[in-house]
């Protein structure tokens, strides 16, 4: 189970036109008896953000943060759609408030797909009640509307941790533009803990840093970036700090599924920097690294060119004494002090073949330290986005 995990939710999945041949591209996630409880949210900082994030800002902020439901499409963006997709982002919400017995303030919406394409509301607001209809808190209703969310997806991504006397369940979907702040991505969590809207916004802000925040497939920061919180309270207060904790780790878990079904990946690199001066200039150098097309390149051919990473180190905009750095792969050192340094040549070429690779990178120049989750740059990205996607 995912978002029916916790109890007092439920959800359901199904098609309502907006893609070719019945796909599914619908999805609700409710509170099981249609009242509000505390939601937050974290968007986009893109400054042309899509209808969808600004009708959710709105309605949060109308409704002192309280949500029953949240409404989900897929197939078509609807960004950059003016005044008409605003409506239409709207009028979803007005339609699944009606089968929840809710007002439509109360009911949150995200959306994903292409840009600047109309939103077919005419068609899609037919079928709300229907796929509305199906609405249960069984596995198999997590799963369908985790599915109704997928674009370029090629599997569903969700997740359920448990804590002492409750739990944090959450879909999402991902495989692409993927870079903060949010880290194309949605994500709704439910939780059953009972924390209030104050507590609830802490602990989504401080979960989506080292996961969506500290991810980046391509450095393209979608119009649409979404991450959303309920909890309905019904198992109780939860234990001092077990409830971020919790959420944490669903966070982390979204973000590396995403990460592992990236567009044309064939690795996923975690790269570390370690010895900057803060923890905020290691990010920002790690983010450099992550962001580089040579170095994403280079993962891809299994080479490992310690040059372009110092290179891409030293326009990070960081204190950097290229005399003291080290770089390794897989923990063996390749670059000691600036200079390339002797090592097992055959130990990182069998860490490079794999599929999962580590990139460390000690500034040595304070204790400041932080990592960024990346891929390789595939033939199979460029297939995929050569063209409208």
């Amino acid at each position: 189970m995912s978002v029916t995990g916790p109890a007092g939710f439920v959800a359901a999945g199904g098609a309502a036109g907006i893609k070719a041949g019945g796909a599914p591209d619908l999805a609700i996630v409710a509170t099981a008896d249609g009242r509000p409880v505390p939601a937050v949210g974290v968007f986009t900082t893109n400054l042309a953000p899509a209808a969808p994030v600004l009708v959710s800002r709105e309605h949060l902020a109308a409704s002192g943060g309280l949500a029953a439901g949240v409404v989900l499409t897929s197939g078509n963006a609807n960004a950059a759609n003016g005044a008409a997709g605003k409506a239409a982002a709207l009028q979803l919400c007005e339609l699944v408030a009606e089968e929840l017995g809710a007002v439509p303030e109360q009911v949150l919406v995200c959306q994903t797909g292409l840009i600047g394409v109309p939103f077919p509301i005419e068609v899609v607001s037919k079928s709300v009640g229907r796929v509305a209809g199906t609405r249960g808190p069984d596995e198999s209703d997590a799963s369908a509307a985790a599915h109704a969310i997928l674009t370029t997806d090629t599997v569903a991504k969700q997740a359920l941790v448990a804590g002492p006397g409750f739990s944090v369940g959450a879909m999402a979907k991902g495989a692409a533009m993927l870079a903060p702040d949010m880290a194309t991505m949605l994500a709704v969590v439910t939780t059953d803990a009972q924390v209030g809207p104050a507590d609830l916004r802490a602990a989504l802000v401080d979960a989506v840093g080292p996961s969506f925040n500290s991810l980046c497939i391509d450095g393209c920061t979608s119009t649409n970036d979404t991450v959303l919180v309920l909890a309905s309270g019904l198992a109780g207060p939860p234990p001092a700090g077990c409830f971020e904790d919790a959420l944490g780790e669903v966070c982390a878990s979204l973000a590396l599924q995403m990460a592992e079904d990236a567009e044309g990946a064939t690795k996923v690199v975690r790269i570390v920097v370690s010895g900057a001066a803060t923890d905020g200039e290691a990010h920002r150098a790690a983010r450099k690294v992550a962001e580089s097309q040579l170095v994403k390149c280079s993962f891809n051919g299994e080479d490992p060119y310690w040059g372009r990473v110092l290179s891409e180190l030293g326009t990070a905009g960081v204190a950097l004494n290229p005399d003291l750095v080290r770089i390794s792969y897989g923990g063996v050192t390749v670059c000691e002090g600036g200079i390339a340094a002797g090592h097992d040549e055959h130990a990182v070429r069998v860490h490079m073949a794999g599929r999962h690779l580590e990139l460390r990178c000690e500034l040595g120049l304070g204790e400041g330290s932080g990592a960024v989750v990346t891929t390789d740059l595939g033939y199979g990205y460029i297939d995929e986005n050569r063209t409208t996607s």
